[in-house]
């Protein structure tokens, strides 16, 4: 069955708390959500309870110690885990009941994801590594081409794109990882420690990508341990335990004049299941 799901703005859900900044519609929602994982039969809560949200063009960036559910809550806002409860809605439409096939489309054409450990197709050069994704959310094969170079242009990478990853160092995988997420210009980006495994040089490669990224109206959602990391962002979520202890604003979001709207959700992902 279709649902009829409603548009939903920032201000109708208190975007003062643990919510999108003043001025800035609402792109992602998550309400109450739990994950529980069972190990040798005892229940492990890795969140629990969490309230997020994220305007469009927002960056927020997600601390805490390890072990307190900063993965999980990425992973669960990505669709990689399905919560145990709550609602997770995305440009106002609920998504936490959508199928792995559905989730799968959104993530192409919606969700970019860049990861600690990169995740590139080791057997692929890199200028197919950023292509395939750019086919895979839909684009013509001369449309993928053209992002693709535009984007290994912008990156820095053009020389590189026929080599395999394998040659390159790791803030250039890294930065190919993110030039893979960016191809289908998602509505979100979401980073798991992407300076994770980097040296200084890397790290700051990357964060002035992420950035550049952001000043173009590129909402962010990043997981880091790193306080340099996150300092780059507008609202840092502390969370402890799986649950958000602080939710502080580092500075008022920046006026955003090329910031693009993204494209509705297709049809497809207003099914339920």
């Amino acid at each position: 069955m279709i649902r009829s799901v409603p548009r939903v703005s920032a201000d109708q859900h208190g975007a003062d708390q643990h919510g999108a900044s003043h001025g800035q519609t609402l792109l992602l929602r998550a309400s109450s959500i739990t994950k529980t994982f069972r190990a040798d039969g005892t229940a492990v809560s890795a969140v629990r309870g969490v309230d997020l949200m994220l305007g469009h063009g927002e960056f927020a960036a997600i601390m805490g110690p390890s072990g307190s559910g900063k993965s999980t809550l990425l992973h669960l806002l990505g669709g990689l885990e399905r919560p145990t409860s709550g609602e997770i809605w995305l440009n106002g439409r609920r998504v936490d009941g959508l199928s792995q096939a559905k989730w799968a489309v959104l993530r192409r054409q919606h969700i970019g994801f860049v990861f600690q450990f990169f995740n590139l197709v080791s057997n692929m050069t890199v200028a197919d590594n950023v292509e395939l994704a750019a086919l895979m959310g839909g684009a013509t094969k001369r449309q993928a081409r053209e992002r693709r170079d535009e984007l290994l242009a912008d990156l820095g990478l053009s020389a590189k794109a026929d080599a395999a990853p394998a040659r390159l160092s790791g803030g250039e995988q890294q930065r190919v990882a993110l030039a893979r997420a960016m191809v289908n210009r998602p509505s979100l980006l979401l980073a798991d420690e992407p300076t994770g495994n980097l040296d200084s040089s890397g790290s700051q490669s990357v964060l002035r990508l992420l950035t550049r990224a952001h000043a173009d109206g590129q909402a962010i959602l990043l997981v880091t341990h790193d306080a340099r990391v996150a300092s780059a962002a507008e609202r840092v979520i502390s969370l402890f335990d799986g649950m958000i202890a602080d939710d502080a604003a580092m500075r008022p979001p920046r006026a955003k004049p090329s910031q693009r709207r993204p494209a509705p959700l297709p049809t497809v992902l207003r099914l339920r299941g």
